[in-house]
């Protein structure tokens, strides 16, 4: 299942630094901090991420009842480490059938949570209206963090994004009525800061979400 690096922003193809540019480049985008391989869900595979990367790398935790860990994708090279994560999670959704939600935490301008939402980035600025209050908040590395409803997104998913240790935060949940999750005062862990915990995740297939947004 290992394949190239691709555009966070759109997937296309990125070349790899070279003679000409000291960055990873798309010919869409321009300089883009790589999207890795997404590989089969594993513990040691979330291990991998969490000490390479110099963001957060949010889950539910503990996971709602019958959850499981189904994959994580993360943006960056060895070089600057990871710039942006996702992480997928899928369980019983709210109102009957299978949801899945995927938790985003980059910096600013990487475009991955943009890419997942369904929407032009590369940030959640532009599609919330932060002029109103939060439509709802979740408990992010145990600060009360508020998150705004991202308008113009495709009918088949909720999206909410706000900010959380100074990176964006998305959540976007499928299908939409999956959304109703976010309203259940969800409590997010760093798992960099998880330790030995991270080995008690439960994990099941890979979503394809991961793969297709």
């Amino acid at each position: 299942m290992r394949g190239e690096p691709s555009c966070p922003k759109c997937g296309g193809r990125v070349r790899a630094p070279g003679l000409f540019a000291d960055s990873w480049q798309c010919d869409v985008h321009g300089t883009v901090h790589p999207l890795q391989p997404v590989i089969p869900p594993s513990v040691e595979a979330l291990q991998v991420v969490v000490h390479r990367t110099q963001v957060p790398v949010w889950m539910p935790w503990p996971l709602p009842v019958g959850w499981l860990f189904t994959g994580v994708a993360c943006a960056g090279d060895d070089r600057s480490g990871g710039r942006a994560t996702a992480v997928a999670c899928s369980g019983p959704a709210p109102l009957g059938g299978v949801g899945e939600l995927v938790l985003v935490a980059e910096e600013l301008g990487v475009g991955l949570g943009a890419r997942y939402a369904g929407i032009d980035g590369p940030d959640p600025g532009p599609h919330m209206s932060v002029e109103k209050p939060p439509q709802t908040k979740v408990l992010a590395a145990g600060r009360p963090t508020p998150l705004w409803h991202v308008s113009g997104t495709p009918d088949d998913r909720a999206v909410f994004a706000g900010e959380a240790r100074g990176l964006w935060l998305w959540a976007i949940a499928w299908p939409e009525q999956s959304g109703l999750l976010m309203y259940d005062e969800l409590v997010l862990t760093d798992l960099r800061d998880a330790g030995a915990e991270v080995d008690l995740i439960p994990c099941g297939a890979l979503s394809p979400r991961l793969l297709t947004p």
